[in-house]
C-alpha cells in the first residue's frame, strides 16, 4: 500500500480524531480527585461513588449496543458530532450539580457521549487512515493516555483555588472544540474515504502473516469498504470465539482502570498510609503508566506480532502490582502503583485488536460494538463488588483479590485472541462464506 501524507485532505479527521479521544477519558479522570470538594457541599455516599464508578462501563456496555444501529443511520461523523456533544453537555451540566443525584444524572450523559464515541473512533481511524493505520492508532491511544493522567494532576489545585464546579466543567472546553472539525466536514462535504492502493486479494494470507498492520487490515477486500454496520453481523459474533476472547480481554483492561479510578485513592488511604493528595498523585502515576503502553503496543503488535507477549506480559505485572498492594503496601507504593500502572497495556492492545482482527469497517463497527458493550457491562461490576467487599470485610484485600482473580481468569481469552486471523475467517472456516 502507498502512504499518503499524513495531513493531505485529512487534517481536519485528525484533528477531530485527536479532540475527541482526549474528551473521552478525561471525562473520566477529572471526577474522583475532587470527590472530597464535592462532599463539603453535599454528602456524596459511598453507594453513589460505586455508581459512578460503574456509570462508565454501564453506558459503554449499552451504547456499544445501540451506537452501531445509529451510525447506519446517520453515519460516522454525524455520531461523533452527537456523542462529543453529550459529553461537553455533560461536562457542564455535573459543574452545575447540586446533589448527588444530579451528579450521578450528569456523568451519565457523559458517558453516554463517551461510550458512543469509543465505538465509532476506530472506524472513523480506519476510514480516514487506512494506509497509517498503525501511526494513528498510537496517536488517539496515546492522546486518551494523556488524557488520562492530566486530570488527577491539575484537578485539585483547581478546585482549591477556583471551586470544584470549575475543575469538573473547565474540561467541556476541549469537547466543545472537539465538535467542530467533524461540523466543518459535514457543511463542506468532506467525508469521503481516503482511497489507497490495496494489495491482491489473493496476497491476504501472506499479508496477515507479515508486519505490517495497515496490509493486515485492507487485504482481501480490494478498498476498504465504507458502508453502514450491518445488524445481522452481530448474530454470527455471538457464534464465533474471537469476538467473545476480545471482549474478555477488553473486560480485564476495563474493569484494572474503573475499579482503580474509583476506589485507587482510598485504597492508598487507607493501606499505605498516604495523604489523600499523595494518594492523588499516585492515581496520577498509575494512569500515566498508560503513556510507553500507548507509545510501544501498536508498533510491537504491527512489527513483531507480539500479542500474546504483551497481554501475558500485563497480566504478570497486574499480579505482582496487586501481590505489592496486599503484602507490602507501605514498603513501596510508587512501585507498586507503577508495576500495576502496566496493565494498561491491555486497552492499546484491545484497540489494535479491533482493527486487525476486522476486514472492513462494516465489521469493525459490529465487532468494536460487541466487545466493548460485553467488556464495559462486565467492568461496570467491578467498582460495585469492591466497594461491597470493603463494607464486608472492613479491608481491602478482599477487594484486591477479586482483581487479581480478573486478571487470572482473562487468561485464556488472550491466548485466543492472540491467533492471526480475522472474525471473516473464523466464520468462514467454520460456517462458510462470510
Amino acid at each position: 500500500m502507498n502512504a499518503l501524507p499524513l495531513w493531505r485532505g485529512r487534517a481536519l479527521a485528525l484533528l477531530g480524531i485527536v479532540l475527541v479521544a482526549f474528551s473521552l477519558r478525561s471525562a473520566v479522570a477529572s471526577l474522583s480527585p475532587v470527590l472530597d470538594h464535592v462532599a463539603r457541599d453535599f454528602s456524596v455516599s459511598s453507594v453513589v461513588v460505586g455508581l459512578i464508578g460503574a456509570a462508565p462501563p454501564v453506558c459503554f456496555a449499552v451504547f456499544g449496543l445501540l451506537t452501531p444501529l445509529v451510525e447506519r443511520r446517520f453515519g460516522l461523523e454525524r455520531v461523533a458530532v452527537i456523542a462529543i456533544g453529550l459529553v461537553a453537555a455533560g461536562l457542564l451540566l455535573r459543574g452545575l450539580a447540586v446533589d448527588s443525584t444530579t451528579l450521578l444524572g450528569a456523568t451519565a450523559v457523559i458517558f453516554a457521549g463517551v461510550g458512543s464515541g469509543n465505538v465509532i473512533l476506530p472506524p472513523l481511524v480506519k476510514k480516514y487512515f487506512p494506509d497509517r493505520l498503525g501511526l494513528m492508532m498510537t496517536v488517539y491511544s496515546t492522546t486518551m493516555a494523556v488524557s488520562t493522567f492530566i486530570p488527577p494532576l491539575v484537578a485539585v489545585p483547581v478546585a482549591d483555588s477556583l471551586g470544584w464546579r470549575v475543575s469538573l466543567g473547565l474540561w467541556a472546553v476541549f469537547a466543545l472544540a472537539g465538535i467542530v472539525p467533524w461540523i466543518t466536514m459535514l457543511l463542506s462535504g468532506r467525508t469521503a474515504p481516503v482511497a489507497v492502493a490495496s494489495p491482491r486479494s489473493d496476497d491476504r494470507g501472506d499479508e496477515l502473516a507479515g508486519d505490517g498492520l495497515t496490509d493486515a487490515v485492507t487485504t482481501a477486500t480490494g478498498p476498504i469498504s465504507t458502508r453502514p454496520a450491518n445488524p445481522r453481523i452481530f448474530g454470527r459474533l455471538w457464534r464465533l470465539p474471537l469476538p467473545w476472547a476480545l471482549a474478555f480481554v477488553f473486560a480485564a483492561s476495563s474493569s484494572m482502570a474503573y475499579a482503580s479510578f474509583a476506589w485507587l485513592p482510598s485504597l492508598l488511604v487507607d493501606t499505605a498510609g498516604v495523604s489523600p493528595a499523595e494518594a492523588g498523585l499516585l492515581l496520577s502515576l498509575f494512569a500515566l503508566m498508560g503513556m510507553p503502553c500507548s507509545l510501544l503496543v501498536p508498533v510491537l503488535v504491527v512489527r513483531f506480532q507480539a500479542t500474546r507477549v504483551l497481554f501475558f506480559f500485563a497480566i504478570a505485572m497486574g499480579l505482582v502490582g496487586i501481590a505489592g498492594l496486599l503484602l507490602a503496601p507501605t514498603f513501596a507504593p510508587v512501585l507498586w502503583i507503577a508495576i500495576f500502572g502496566l496493565t494498561a497495556a491491555l486497552f492499546p492492545l484491545s484497540l489494535v485488536l479491533l482493527s486487525i482482527r476486522a476486514r472492513t469497517p462494516e465489521s469493525a463497527v459490529a465487532l468494536s460494538g460487541f466487545v466493548q458493550s460485553i467488556g464495559y457491562g462486565i467492568a461496570a461490576l467491578f467498582p460495585l463488588l469492591m466497594g461491597l467487599l470493603h463494607d464486608v470485610t472492613g479491608g481491602w484485600q478482599a477487594p484486591l483479590l477479586l482483581l487479581a482473580g480478573a486478571l487470572v481468569i482473562a487468561c485464556p481469552a488472550g491466548w485466543i485472541a492472540g491467533r492471526r486471523q480475522t472474525i471473516e475467517d473464523q466464520w468462514e472456516h467454520r460456517h462458510g462464506r462470510w
